[in-house]
C-alpha cells in the first residue's frame, strides 16, 4: 500500500538498534483513538489514519520478529516481513468486531514472517505439509518442554515424546533438529554494531511503556477471552466447529474442505459461519453487560 511509503525501515546500513529507537517515538493508541482511526480507514480510506495505525504497532511487529532469531536469517529482513504482515492486518481490520488491532495483527505478522522463513529455507527442501510446518516452528518450544536444551542429537526418550506431541515421525524430528542445530541467538548479544548498542534482552521490556496500562490491557484481554469461552457455549456443535476452524485457527480451513466434510454446499458453510459469529457477538455483549464490562463493538 502506497500509504506506507514513508515508514521507517530496518537496514544493515542504518543499524538495527537505531531503527528500534526510531519506532519508539510513535505513540501507542488508546482504544477509542484506535477505533476512530480504523473507522476512518474503513469508511473513507483515510491514508493518514492507516499510517497512524501502522506506526503505533511497529514495536509489536519488531518484538514478534525477535522471536524468530534462531533461523539464520537477517533480523532486519525478518522485521521488514513482520511490517508487511502488519500492513495487511491494518488493511483488513474491522473495528466493529470488538477486538483490538494488536490481537488481530499478531496472526498476520506471524504468518508473514513464517512464510518468509519457509521461502528462505526451501533451498534445503523443507517439507511444506501442515505437520512439518508445525514441527519447524515449534521444535524449540517442544525441546524446552521436555528439558532437552542441550545441543546435538536428542535422547531417545525426548525424541519419542516430541514426535508424539507434534504428530510427526522420529526421523522428521531428528532431521529438523539437525537443520536448526544453530540454536537461538544469545539475549546478551548486541543489537547493532555501533558503539553503545543495546542488547536483545533490553528490548524484551520497553522501559518507556506504561506498565500500569500494559497490565490493564492484559487483564482486559484475559477477560475477553473468558467471555469468548463462555459465549461459545451458546453455539451448537456444528457452529462451534465451523467458527473455530474458520476464524479461530492458526491455519483456517477452507469453505471447500468444510463443505466436503459436512456434505453441504460452500454457501451453506458460509451461512453457518456468519450466523455463528453473529450469535457469538450477541452472547458476548450479554455477558459483558452482566459483568459490568465495556460492551464489545
Amino acid at each position: 500500500m502506497s500509504t506506507y511509503a514513508n515508514l521507517p525501515a530496518p537496514s544493515p546500513e542504518q543499524g538495527l538498534n537505531r531503527y528500534l529507537q526510531e519506532i519508539r517515538r510513535f505513540p501507542l493508541l488508546e482504544p477509542e483513538q484506535e477505533y476512530m482511526l480504523a473507522k476512518a480507514w474503513v469508511d473513507r480510506q483515510d491514508a493518514n489514519a492507516a499510517h497512524q495505525l501502522v506506526t503505533s504497532h511497529l514495536r509489536l511487529a519488531a518484538k514478534i520478529a525477535m522471536g524468530y532469531r534462531g533461523y539464520g536469517l537477517p533480523q532486519a529482513e525478518v522485521i521488514s516481513e513482520a511490517n508487511v504482515g502488519l500492513m495487511q492486518a491494518v488493511k483488513r481490520f474491522d473495528p466493529e468486531k470488538g477486538f483490538r488491532l494488536a490481537t488481530y495483527a499478531m496472526w498476520w505478522i506471524r504468518a508473514s514472517i513464517q512464510e518468509y522463513i519457509l521461502r528462505s529455507w526451501s533451498l534445503v527442501k523443507l517439507g511444506t505439509t501442515s505437520a512439518q510446518k508445525k514441527l519447524f516452528f515449534n521444535l524449540r518450544k517442544a525441546k524446552a518442554k521436555v528439558g532437552a536444551l542441550e545441543e546435538g542429537d536428542l535422547r531417545p526418550e525426548n525424541l519419542a515424546q516430541i514426535a508424539k506431541d507434534l504428530s510427526v515421525s522420529e526421523t522428521e524430528v531428528i532431521e529438523m533438529n539437525r537443520r536448526l542445530s544453530g540454536g537461538d541467538a544469545s539475549l546478551n548479544a548486541s543489537v547493532g554494531s555501533e558503539e553503545g548498542a543495546g542488547q536483545w534482552q533490553d528490548w524484551l521490556e520497553d522501559e518507556d511503556s506504561d506498565q500500569a496500562g500494559a497490565y490493564a490491557e492484559r487483564d482486559e484481554m484475559d477477560a475477553r477471552l473468558s467471555l469468548l469461552t463462555r459465549a461459545m457455549e451458546a453455539l451448537n456443535e456444528r457452529e462451534r466447529d465451523v467458527l473455530t476452524k474458520r476464524r479461530l485457527s492458526d491455519e483456517p480451513v477452507t469453505l471447500e474442505d468444510l463443505s466436503a466434510s459436512y456434505g453441504v454446499s460452500r454457501e451453506r458453510i458460509r451461512q453457518i459461519e456468519v450466523r455463528a459469529f453473529e450469535k457469538l457477538q450477541a452472547r458476548m455483549r450479554e455477558l459483558a453487560v452482566e459483568k459490568g464490562m465495556a460492551v464489545p463493538r
